[in-house]
């Protein structure tokens, strides 16, 4: 059963309306690019070629002599840059497409441990450092 929900960052994809949101702001995705941008979710971190996003995402067994891919990663990129989330997607030096590296808490899907946050805190060490300068 797929999640109806997935967390990329900021970033909340929402497979019932078929968009992503940023805090209350809808992103108003195009079909297509709402779909690289969850196919690229399936695997975040790992390369998603052209081949496969035409496969996966346009539902096509050839490959046409077309860019459509580099035009929709384009414009996808654009208005998560507008929303805030730029660099999510990044092009991999083999080709083909990944979402960007995250902490693991922030590409969950809602099944996280209450305190996931905490725990990376602590990992940076910010959680200490700044405990002291509250305190102080």
């Amino acid at each position: 059963m797929l999640p109806r929900w997935r967390n990329i960052g900021a970033l909340t994809l929402d497979l019932f309306h078929r968009d992503a949101r940023h805090g209350a702001n809808w992103l108003g995705l195009h079909p297509r690019e709402f779909g690289v941008l969850w196919r690229l979710s399936d695997e975040p971190g790992r390369r998603v070629s052209r081949r496969q996003l035409l496969t996966d995402v346009w539902r096509l067994t050839h490959e046409p002599d077309t860019n459509s891919v580099e035009v929709h990663v384009s414009r996808l990129r654009t208005k998560l840059a507008l929303a805030g989330s730029a660099g999510v997607i990044e092009t991999h030096p083999e080709g083909g497409y990944c979402l960007a590296d995250a902490p693991p808490f922030m590409l969950s899907d809602r099944n996280t441990a209450p305190d996931a946050l905490d725990a990376y805190l602590r990992e940076l060490g910010w959680a200490t450092s700044n405990a002291q300068n509250v305190a102080d």
